[in-house]
């Protein structure tokens, strides 16, 4: 009877330790992932060692692609700021609801200027299933509390609302100060450690939650306030290329430290990073978009094509190097699939979850097409051809495109394959009419979706309909 007894209690425990693992198990496969999306700010392309950078250490960076997945046709909808917000914010072109141009400095952007209140972005639907959601960084998505960050989704908010700012003097711009939640702050620490600070601050209060962090830095954006303790690594280098070096090594050291505190908590593989550049670099702060012609302000390749990396340790491969084009606007979608919320049709995202072709479970390319809008600049990228017209492609001058109208024909836009000509050098319209036709028609189709801006650079802002 003893025996029987101790037989059926050795039984009984077995099946507990056997139920009490599956069941732990099966919580684990079930449990939202958390969801970090860091966004760099006109840094370019050539800027970044796993992208061809050999002067400037990225380190950290680089571990995002040998531990992830480096898209090496990584696009933004925009190229410049807060149009490539928008559409990563709404997962959908810019242009659809008209936020197509940057409002110009937050003391004198119109107040109702801002992410159209119609459009529902990320935080809050992530907020809605669930997710503790914060931002550290750069805003540049409206200035008026309707458009504020703690009103678009976000339960805490760290940084600025307007486009550039100091990094060494929080006064600097009384009209854009820093803020925590909504009240200034006189940040005394340079900023992008600030931002840095406030992340790691951010993941150690969340440490239990399934959390959405949404860190945008202003780095390596202007006013160029070098990081003067990284001096002293760059003696090869001068002038605006050095002072460049010490901001991107503070920002490179501050995604490091990020990804530590991930792996202190145990979380890397409970984490979905995506990461991504807010558009080509700019001259003005010497940066480098290595082979692609053009610049930030520009469709050419050099203003759209930017570093754009994911990782999700246990979900996808390590060292994946991905060619098929994608888009920040995937972002949006990839980031509700991972955390379990079904995108509806009336939602019309033209982003795209990325996931299914990250893993192999979708084969091909996520987009029959990718396009752009901005001013009297377009382009359409479909498989390896490129349609574009911008500076020195139907357009005269660096800055063409910000005139107060919008495309209205594509005489005089190029063509280009961009398979075999990756630095856009040879126009291939004249040789290849049916290609450019088909882009061609393939861009007005997709620009009849598009509705007028709600603003131009300098002009006060349209009424956003409520």
């Amino acid at each position: 009877m003893k025996r029987k007894i101790a037989f059926s209690l050795i039984i009984t425990g077995l099946l507990l330790l056997t139920f009490g693992f599956g069941a732990r198990l099966r919580a684990a496969e079930t449990r939202k992932p958390n969801i970090l999306i860091i966004v760099s700010d006109d840094h370019g392309y050539g800027d970044v060692g796993a992208y061809g950078c050999k002067d400037i250490p990225t380190p950290h960076m680089d571990s995002l692609a040998k531990n992830g997945v480096r898209f090496t046709s990584g696009y933004v909808s925009g190229p410049y700021c807060s149009p490539t917000r928008a559409g990563l914010m709404t997962g959908r072109y810019q242009t659809r609801f008209g936020h197509e141009f940057n409002p110009g400095p937050a003391q004198s952007a119109d107040r109702k200027f801002g992410l159209p209140l119609t459009e529902m972005p990320l935080p809050q639907r992530l907020k809605d299933a669930g997710y503790k959601t914060g931002m550290v960084g750069k805003w540049h998505l409206g200035n008026d509390q309707a458009h504020h960050p703690l009103s678009r989704g976000f339960d805490e908010f760290f940084g600025f609302l307007g486009g550039a700012h100091s990094y060494v003097n929080a006064r600097a711009d009384g009209g854009n100060p820093i803020l925590r939640g909504r009240e200034p702050v006189d940040e005394k620490e340079y900023l992008t450690d600030a931002f840095r600070r406030e992340a790691l601050a951010f993941l150690d209060r969340h440490a239990q939650d399934t959390w959405f962090l949404y860190l945008a830095f202003n780095a390596v954006h202007g006013p160029m306030d070098g990081a003067a303790r990284y001096a002293d690594r760059f003696p090869n280098l001068a002038g605006g290329r050095k002072t460049y070096a010490t901001m991107l090594t503070a920002l490179d050291d501050a995604i490091g430290a990020v990804l530590a505190k991930l792996r202190e908590q145990k979380l890397e593989e409970d984490t979905l990073i995506l990461f991504v550049s807010d558009n080509g670099g700019p001259p003005v702060n010497s940066s480098s978009n290595g082979p692609l012609r053009g610049q930030k302000a520009q469709c050419w390749e050099g203003g759209i094509r930017v570093p754009l990396m994911a990782q999700w340790k246990g979900q996808l491969a390590g060292g994946t190097v991905y060619g098929f084009p994608a888009i920040q606007l995937d972002f949006h979608a990839t980031a509700l699939a991972a955390a379990g919320v079904e995108v509806k049709p009336e939602w019309k995202l033209d982003g795209v979850n990325l996931l299914p072709f990250l893993t192999g479970e979708k084969t091909g390319a996520p987009h029959d097409a990718l396009y752009w809008r901005f001013g009297q600049q377009m382009a359409i990228r479909m498989g390896d051809w490129k349609l574009v017209k911008a500076p020195g492609a139907g357009l005269q001058g660096q800055g063409g495109g910000l005139r107060r109208d919008v495309v209205n024909d594509l005489a005089g836009a190029h063509l280009y394959n961009l398979a075999k000509d990756l630095g856009e050098t040879t126009n291939l319209a004249g040789q290849e009419p049916e290609k450019f036709k088909q882009l061609a028609d393939a861009w007005e189709k997709w620009n009849a979706a598009n509705t007028e801006p709600l603003w131009f650079p300098g002009q006060r802002a349209r009424r956003q309909k409520p």
